[in-house]
């Protein structure tokens, strides 16, 4: 049994990872921004340690007496200048790897993404590809961070694992399942190009596992590993097994990639990070996304770990669409009480 820090913790990843080192009887810490809901956690006999990646000084305490350190917090998917991003995927990383070697941790594992290696590469990536990330603030800080903690491996011996996981979803995740879900409810899908290109996904418990064989493994210290599910959907078949998991239409009609990918270039100039607080509808990178092949290799996490995907990604989306609809009926069961108690009508 080890005593756990996790870092982003309270996210849609985190909880899973959460979910799974309480089972093996770990003992855990989260670490959580001031002010952010964590009731679910406390209510499980997690630990909850108020700080912030960016402030250093906030981690020390936290990793105080702390075997292993999973991080996880990053910013994603907000529209935010890149300054912004670089604070907590670079900066903020750098400040966890450095208080958990001063406070003598035996184990430090990043997630990073897939993402830092590009896109549309031509064929599976392994961890020898170079890191060429998308010209987006995400993919970018976060080759950014992965590169800072190779550096602090070879030069301070930081005792730590990188793992590269691709898309994760499953259960809870609002951030992109939630919302391409909702679109093809709407009836606002579409499919990018001919729709043929592989997706990079991997289900959440399947990318748990891969985590924590890496806090795990002896010899996967100052290692990198590619975390997926090599048996991809290509996106019309992942669009179509959503729809039909939610009971609706599938998408058929087709926008030209070039077209769209425009009109994201256009979006994200009309809707600058200093100009506005609301995202594009439509950005570059996710229309490289949906709309580019994209694959990557987990040969050496086969070998080194032992990982194996075990959730195929169609049983994935059912168990993810479950959630969804669950999710869904809560919010709308919420929003009558709500409207009943202020006489309002829905």
């Amino acid at each position: 049994m080890s005593k756990v820090l996790v870092t982003g913790g309270n996210g849609f990843v985190g909880r899973h990872v959460v979910s799974a080192l309480l089972e093996r009887g770990d003992t855990i810490r989260v670490l959580a921004l001031p002010g952010e809901e964590t009731s679910a956690l406390e209510e499980r006999g997690v630990a909850v340690h108020r700080g912030d990646i960016r402030r250093p000084d906030s981690l020390t305490g936290p990793m105080q007496a702390v075997d292993q350190v999973l991080h996880l917090a990053a910013m994603m998917d907000v529209w935010r200048p890149s300054e912004d991003y670089r604070a907590v995927n670079v900066t903020g990383t750098e400040n966890v790897c450095r208080a958990a070697l001063a406070a003598g941790v035996s184990r430090v594992v990043h997630m990073s993404s897939s993402s830092v290696y590009g896109m549309a590469l031509g064929r599976a990536a392994d961890e020898r590809f170079p890191l060429s990330p998308f010209p987006d603030p995400y993919p970018v800080t976060k080759a950014a961070g992965d590169m800072a903690v190779q550096r602090m491996i070879a030069r301070e011996h930081l005792p730590a694992v990188i793992v590269r996981p691709d898309q994760i979803f499953g259960p809870g995740d609002h951030l992109h399942f939630g919302r391409m879900a909702a679109r093809l409810r709407a009836g606002k899908g579409v499919i990018v190009g001919s729709g043929d290109n592989a997706l990079p996904l991997v289900y959440v418990s399947d990318a748990v596992e891969g985590l924590l064989l890496a806090l795990d493994h002896e010899a996967a210290v100052g290692r990198a590993y590619n975390v997926t599910n090599d048996n991809p959907l290509t996106q019309k078949q992942f669009l179509h097994a959503i729809a039909c998991a939610i009971g609706v239409h599938p998408p058929r009609r087709h926008v030209p990639y070039r077209a769209v990918y425009a009109a994201g270039y256009a979006a994200e100039r009309l809707t600058t990070p200093t100009r506005a607080r609301g995202r594009p509808p439509v950005t570059r990178l996710g229309v490289a996304f949906l709309g580019t092949d994209n694959r990557y290799a987990i040969g050496r996490a086969r070998r080194e770990l032992g990982y194996e995907p075990r959730v195929d990604l169609r049983d994935g989306v059912r168990l993810a669409a479950a959630w969804y609809q669950r999710d869904a009926r809560a919010h709308r069961a919420w929003r009558r009480v709500r409207s009943s108690a202020e006489g309002v009508p829905v």
